[in-house]
């Protein structure tokens, strides 16, 4: 079970297992819990037979049929209701099932994987979630930490996300100058990965240069990039000399020597371009 707030990339995590794994040769299938109906989303999961229900013009094989040998990928398994809670955890315990408006028993051989947003512990003490689901489902857990608290995550994102839309656009190679890195990680990121894919993919619109900076960037993040300033400002005033010092220490590891200074990597960021004495490899200074 893939465990974390909504726009970290708990799919990708899913694919990234099923890619890696003896089952990579087989489906991987994901299904949206949260977006369909009991009704659908039982036929969607074990598929139905003609004449079911209206409509049902001929038979269907379900999601879980379809990934036989694969692996399925249930996500937002914290939105499902108590009813098909228990057609799943059925399904978990003996790998049969039938399809709806079907009598014959299918079997069948499937790796599932779940995510959810939600705390299923507190979803369990309301009694909106099953415990023993629960247990079938969260044998390994794999919890996904907010953007916020890998920020250092931030540049190689912004390397990638840049590259592909730029690739897919058509566009010449961009990069994104220092002083908008900064502000990309001062920000406190409530929409995570998916948040900061946005972000980019507005300010390549905007952006008519080879550069990405400051007011490229959507207004959220240049009012939030305000406040952060101002706090960090007042908070210790660095020189170029501490700073100098702190590179050659730490042999010129930024994240090292902001620990050293007492301050944020994004605020020794921030500082390195205002001297104009920071480069790197998806981002640079103004020509």
């Amino acid at each position: 079970m893939v465990l974390g707030e909504s726009g970290t990339g708990k799919e990708l995590v899913a694919s990234a297992i099923h890619n890696e794994g003896p089952r990579k040769d087989k489906q991987f299938v994901p299904v949206n819990c949260g977006a369909l109906p009991d009704g659908l989303l039982e036929s969607e999961l074990f598929g139905h037979v003609k004449g079911a229900f209206t409509g049902a013009i001929r038979d269907k094989k379900g999601r879980f049929e379809l990934a036989d040998g694969g692996t399925i990928f249930l996500d937002e398994v914290g939105d499902l209701s108590p009813a098909m809670q228990v057609k799943l955890l059925r399904v978990l315990q003996t790998g049969c099932f039938e399809r709806v408006g079907g009598e014959k028993t299918i079997k069948v051989d499937v790796r599932i994987i779940s995510a959810t947003n939600k705390s299923l512990e507190k979803e369990i003490a309301a009694g909106r979630f099953r415990e023993d689901l629960y247990y079938r489902l969260c044998v390994v857990p794999i919890n996904m930490p907010p953007l916020r608290e890998r920020i250092s995550d931030v540049p190689l994102l912004a390397e990638y996300f840049i590259e592909r839309e730029a690739k897919r656009s058509g566009q010449e190679k961009i990069s994104l100058s220092s002083e908008a890195l900064a502000m990309l990680m001062d920000y406190n990121w409530p929409g995570n990965v998916r948040e900061l894919q946005n972000v980019l993919q507005f300010a390549l619109v905007k952006c008519h240069g080879q550069v990405i900076e400051p007011q490229h960037l959507p207004l959220t993040i240049q009012k939030a990039d305000m406040t952060t300033l101002g706090r960090s400002q007042r908070k210790r005033k660095l020189t170029s000399k501490a700073v100098a010092d702190a590179l050659r220490q730490s042999k010129g590891n930024r994240l090292k020597a902001a620990k050293l200074l007492g301050v944020s990597r994004a605020t020794l960021y921030r500082f390195l371009a205002e001297e104009k004495e920071f480069s790197g490899r998806v981002f640079r200074d103004k020509p």
